[in-house]
């Protein structure tokens, strides 16, 4: 190998761990799914200060998603911490097995917690199975799933959809048991007939950095057919974060990215785009208006 190879090598993992330049403003974004604990926000001084470099980039709110109850319990007390966090509670389908009695208990009880806005992530996850010992099976993964919907329903709030490789059979049960009134699919991975049905049922779709990536023509069809009041913007942080920064470290402030990907794909203007994503998640969200 030689040393001009090496040196590429370096500087390409240099890259990796440096974080995007911060965007031009796009005021009035809401993230609509992020993790700040996994971002760093382990505390009010660290959450502050995420959320302060967010809204010099015009993301004046977050929604912060629980994966297992730890993350559940942090979830909460960033919204505790900074008034312009908010909640989102569940066990990720991988967590699906950490389901019991008394966690069920603990997740009702948080759910009903007024800086909480949604059930979520929940759903089913058909990739990881087969790549880690410690992802609860699928049919652990359905049984936990049904529990969260029925949650959803009985505290009266959004449900919070993960969804990998496993299109059918979410959807499937949605129609089984019943939706919620409001379903967000977050991250959403799906093609343009996916899209289509989420539509017709009523659904949210939340777009991540994935829509910006180059090898995201059909996530981009999707985008592209999604009314108005059914789409919705988030970083996922701090995975996913958008071309030309993929592979970098993502946060809260480099939603206008995604949000600008997602304005150039449906023919509008960036400002125009901002305002709609923002409000969509302000009216799903229950938001307090800034």
């Amino acid at each position: 190998m030689t040393e001009e190879t090496l040196s590429n090598k370096a500087a390409k993992k240099r890259r990796r761990r440096e974080p995007p330049p911060d965007p031009p403003p796009l005021p009035g974004l809401v993230d609509a799914h992020t993790h700040l604990a996994a971002c760093g926000g382990r505390d009010a001084e660290t959450v502050h200060a995420i959320l302060d470099h967010a809204a010099a980039v015009g993301v004046g709110q977050v929604v912060t998603v629980a994966d297992d109850m730890v993350d559940a319990r942090w979830a909460v007390a960033a919204a505790e911490w900074d008034d312009r966090a908010f909640a989102a509670i569940a066990l990720h389908p991988m967590h699906a097995g950490d389901l019991t009695d008394e966690t069920a208990a603990e997740l009702e009880e948080m759910a009903r917690h007024p800086r909480v806005v949604a059930i979520g992530e929940t759903g089913l996850d058909y990739y990881w199975p087969a790549r880690s010992e410690d992802c609860a099976d699928p049919a652990i993964q359905h049984e936990a799933f049904r529990w969260h919907i029925d949650l959803a329903k009985r505290v009266g709030k959004p449900l919070m959809i993960h969804n990998r490789e496993a299109d059918r059979d979410l959807l499937d049960v949605l129609a089984d048991v019943g939706a919620p009134e409001t379903v967000i699919m977050h991250c959403f991975s799906g093609d343009r007939n996916v899209a289509s049905e989420c539509i017709d049922r009523g659904y949210l779709l939340s777009f991540a950095g994935t829509v910006s990536f180059a090898n995201a023509g059909e996530l981009r069809a999707a985008a592209e057919i999604v009314p108005d009041d059914q789409v919705l913007v988030e970083t996922d942080a701090p995975f996913l974060t958008p071309d030309p920064y993929r592979g970098q470290p993502n946060q809260s402030y480099c939603l206008p990215y995604t949000a600008r990907a997602l304005a150039q794909v449906r023919g509008v203007d960036d400002a125009e785009m901002a305002r709609v994503l923002g409000d969509n998640a302000k009216r799903i969200y229950r938001l307090p208006l800034q």
